[in-house]
């Protein structure tokens, strides 16, 4: 009887059981749910609330608005846009990166109008939100982005130094710069010394050291900056103009819009896009906040029945902020968007779902009805003062020297320059126009040259080949005499059809006329027998594959094991886990010991591919079961639960308890290593044939020897973007490289040393640990005195790890600048700088590096961080550093 089918059946008449009854085939009916608010979002709204409560009166202040209205978008904005929009941490509100757009349009059309065109700019957004396009706005450049928000902070400064100074700020930051020296004949000491306190404040109360700075740094500097500012003043007796909070009976809502069709819908458009780039970028930088929170990541460690904060719907998001700027602009609020400091405050404060977000604006709605004689004693030079603050800060020397290293300092430059002068809206066109000017460039910018070397003409082309280097590069082909040798050199990432006919008709032309041509790519040796990517091309990386264990092991059926042949089924009479245990390479190398014959990449360059995309994009995967929505992509969580193997491909895979053996029956662990090695010959051996065919006509020929732990999680192909021939691979537990004399009959690490060195002629030796290592934490968990086992008398290799991290004389290898997380990471460094020292110590490798002809590099691989740190410096211990887009290692060790 199937599992699925109840065991006894359900009488229909019987009407205690007729109320429970659902439509077969339909999921049980679900609970209702009852409100539960934790305590964790209590304090967190409480924490957002007091720092909103000072940076919306001064938003509005900044803006030339009615001081109720930053009041009203606050709370419009926790309430509303935290109800409804998609991420549910973000805090929406009046933001600092609207000021200027407001205030154009309060200058402009007046308040009402001004409430009109948020009203508008939210039923765009709501259109933009029902087509799904959030994901478009994330396509403007973060350099346009920035540089907006540098160009708004500085004429934010500008406005409200005027405020700080006693004064009455302009229309315009180049007003206020032109009236900025009469401001400083006439100071009043009164606003500069209340500015003054309250700047001091906003600076020194995050920096207070010690235990009961720690405590004290709850309470938000901006609350406390403003309290303080406030309570002087009030004490002390200083005459200043304060906040004024008219009745709610006065306060003026959104009317018709009135003025020209063309400026207010440029000003809708203007309104659109900042409140939108802005709660869009917002909420994507919430979703790197929360990710550093587990217990926030469903289903994460720890999380149980608190995890409920998934990725952030961007789509849901620009609707719920679309839905904030209807309500705020109808009940005469500021334009409402996602804002960065609250937003930042929420997270860290522990919130755990959207409850704190709209808490926080029920809280302001409170706040407004109850506490308007207490609003009412803060000095306007106070709130410019923490205004003027935020937009100092919005001009980030962090995104400076982002958009420096990354070559768009041009375009943040051009949009700062562009909103400071002329706008927000004209600002942003000017960047995106920079931008796009800057791309074209780079996509023309190609660099052919021509030169000839003992008798062979080479044309290399640096760049992009496009139609627009086609007259170039066809003058530079025909300097090639004919009959002649001929080297073109590609070093670029893409070629259109223009300059691929231009390339096959000359090299058909010149090899008619009894001439020769050879077309590489990036590096010397590189073969590319078409431009549009043959399977001798060794440029790219080889098939990438994911979640290719996705289904239980079946139980083992007791069979005599019998060879047979794999076909497209996916059946294997029989599958060895070490079918290769010894297979002689194409020179001759065994490939015992974890020593790879001809690659170590070439067994898992295509591994279940065709399951790996299908449960990626949610699909039945190769036996029809339907695939894992989404793919998880996890390659750490090589091992799940299961006891299947993880990305160290199919050789590996285990029978129901997890054990493996020499050989595997049928139905067990030989059906997945049948399914993987069906979906390698049906989808990568064609792409790799011709290169595998390559290698087998010429000997293997790799450039390094990659000596790694054994653990299943550690893919060498795939961490080093390497094929067949490649690498030359040297396995074992924990990385161990013995000292010569001490391997106790065990000569094979020495061996494959020894060969890779003298007769593989190999450049670089690399030694790789990665977290997490078992092998580690054996040698921690050690005790002396045990029992001899294969594993401990094999362990003893890393004993002098464990004692170079126990000197106290020594300094500790570091991961790019930060301590180790625990004991059994620092000893993983440990080892390798230690198994480094191993492998001077034999002739072959001392021999080649004191006649330069090898290097040695350590690397460290972060399983569950998915990222490589190298050994970038000679000393020592040295320092792990995490490796970037820079091709090649930074400096030998």
């Amino acid at each position: 009887m199937s599992a699925c089918v109840p065991t006894r059946a359900t009488d229909p008449s019987d009407p205690h059981r007729a109320s429970h009854l659902h439509p077969p085939h339909s999921p049980p009916p679900t609970p209702p749910r009852r409100f539960r608010l934790a305590s964790a979002d209590v304090s967190a709204s409480i924490a957002v609330f007091l720092i909103a409560l000072p940076l919306s009166l001064g938003i509005a202040l900044a803006t030339g608005a009615p001081l109720q209205a930053g009041l009203v978008a606050a709370a419009v904005g926790g309430i509303v846009a935290g109800r409804l929009g998609g991420c549910p941490l973000q805090v929406s509100g009046p933001a600092a990166g609207l000021t200027v757009v407001t205030a154009d349009l309060i200058h402009r059309y007046g308040w009402r109008t001004t409430c009109a065109i948020t009203v508008l700019a939210g039923v765009v957004q709501l259109g933009l939100g029902c087509l799904r396009v959030a994901r478009t706005a994330l396509a403007v450049s973060p350099a346009i982005v920035h540089g907006m928000l540098a160009g708004i902070g500085i004429t934010i400064a500008v406005a409200q130094l005027h405020i700080v100074l006693g004064g009455t700020p302009q229309s315009s930051v180049l007003d206020n710069l032109r009236a900025l020296p009469a401001q400083l004949a006439r100071v009043q000491p009164a606003a500069v010394s209340v500015s003054a306190l309250t700047l001091t404040l906003l600076f020194l109360w995050p920096r207070i050291p010690g235990r009961a700075g720690l405590l004290l740094r709850r309470i938000p500097a901006a609350l406390v900056a403003v309290a303080g500012a406030t309570t002087t003043a009030s004490l002390t007796g200083l005459v200043l103009p304060k906040v004024d909070l008219p009745s709610w009976s006065s306060h003026a809502l959104a009317g018709l819009p009135e003025g020209p069709a063309l400026g207010l819908v440029a000003a809708v458009l203007t309104t659109t896009l900042v409140c939108s780039v802005q709660s869009l970028l917002g909420a994507v930088a919430v979703d790197k906040l929360a990710a550093g929170r587990p217990d926030l990541l469903a289903g994460g460690p720890g999380s149980g029945r608190g995890a409920r904060v998934g990725r952030s719907d961007l789509d849901r998001e620009l609707l719920g902020q679309g839905a904030a700027n209807i309500v705020s602009g109808a009940l005469g609020g500021l334009p409402v968007a996602g804002v960065a400091v609250r937003s930042s405050a929420n997270v860290q404060a522990g919130a755990v779902s959207r409850n704190s977000t709209m808490l926080h604006g029920v809280l302001v709605v409170i706040a407004a009805l109850l506490m308007v004689p207490v609003l009412e004693f803060i000095p306007l030079a106070s709130l410019a003062a923490l205004v003027m603050a935020v937009g100092i800060q919005m001009v980030s020397l962090h995104h400076i020297r982002t958009v420096t290293r990354h070559r768009e300092v041009l375009v943040y430059a051009v949009t700062t320059f562009g909103v400071v002068v002329f706008g927000v809206l004209e600002g942003v066109t000017l960047g995106i126009a920079v931008a796009v000017g800057v791309s074209l460039h780079r996509l023309t910018r190609t660099r052919i040259t021509h030169h000839e070397r003992d008798g062979v003409h080479h044309v290399h082309v640096r760049g992009q080949l496009t139609f627009l280097a086609v007259p170039r590069f066809s003058r530079a082909l025909h300097l090639v005499p004919q009959g002649a040798d001929a080297v073109v050199e590609l070093d670029g990432s893409f070629m259109d059809h223009a300059a691929y006919e231009s390339l096959q008709d000359w090299q058909k032309t010149h090899t008619a006329q009894g001439g020769s041509v050879e077309l590489t790519g990036r590096s010397p040796g590189t073969s590319i027998a078409e431009p549009s990517g043959a399977a001798d091309c060794r440029c790219r990386p080889w098939t990438a594959w994911r979640n290719h264990q996705c289904e239980l092991p079946r139980p083992a059926a007791a069979s005599t094991p019998t060879w047979s042949a794999v076909s497209d089924t996916g059946t294997l009479g029989a599958a060895g886990a070490a079918t290769a245990a010894v297979s002689p390479g194409p020179s001759g190398a065994s490939g015992a010991s974890g020593m790879s014959g001809a690659s170590g990449a070439s067994g898992a360059s295509g591994a279940s591919g065709a399951s790996g995309a299908s449960g990626e994009n949610g699909g039945p995967d190769e036996g029809g079961r339907p695939g894992r929505p989404g793919g998880s992509g996890e390659m750490g969580d090589s091992s799940g639960p299961t006891g299947s193997s993880g990305p160290g491909g199919p050789g590996t895979s285990r029978g129901p308890a997890g054990s493996s053996g020499p050989l595997a029956p049928a139905g067990s662990g030989g059906h997945e290593l049948a399914r993987g090695i069906s979906a390698f010959q049906r989808n990568t051996a064609p792409i790799v044939r011709g290169e595998l065919a390559r290698l087998a006509r010429e000997g293997q020929q790799p450039a390094q020897l990659f000596l790694t732990c054994a653990d299943s999680r550690v893919v060498t192909s795939m961490i080093t973007s390497s094929g067949p021939g490649d690498l030359f691979v040297v396995r074992n537990v924990g990385n161990l490289v013995p000292l010569p004399g001490e391997e106790s009959g065990d000569d094979s690490v020495a061996a494959a040393i020894e060969y890779a060195v003298d007769v593989l002629k190999v450049r670089s030796i690399t030694v790789c640990g990665h977290s997490g290592c078992g092998a580690m934490q054996a040698l921690l968990d050690s005790e002396p005195g045990g029992a001899r086992t294969p594993l401990r008398r094999w362990l003893r290799h890393g004993l002098p790890s464990l004692e170079r991290m126990a000197d106290d004389s020594r300094a500790w290898a570091k991961l790019a600048g930060r301590a180790s997380a625990d004991a059994v990471e620092q000893l993983c460094l440990t080892n390798v700088v230690q198994q480094l020292e191993h492998l001077r110590a034999h002739d072959s490798v001392a021999r080649a590096l004191r006649d330069g002809e090898l290097e040695l590099h350590g690397m460290y691989f972060h399983v569950g961080e998915a990222q490589a740190y190298l050994l970038t410096e000679a000393s020592s211990e040295g320092v792990f550093d995490r490796v970037t887009d820079a091709d090649g290692l930074r400096s030998p060790v």
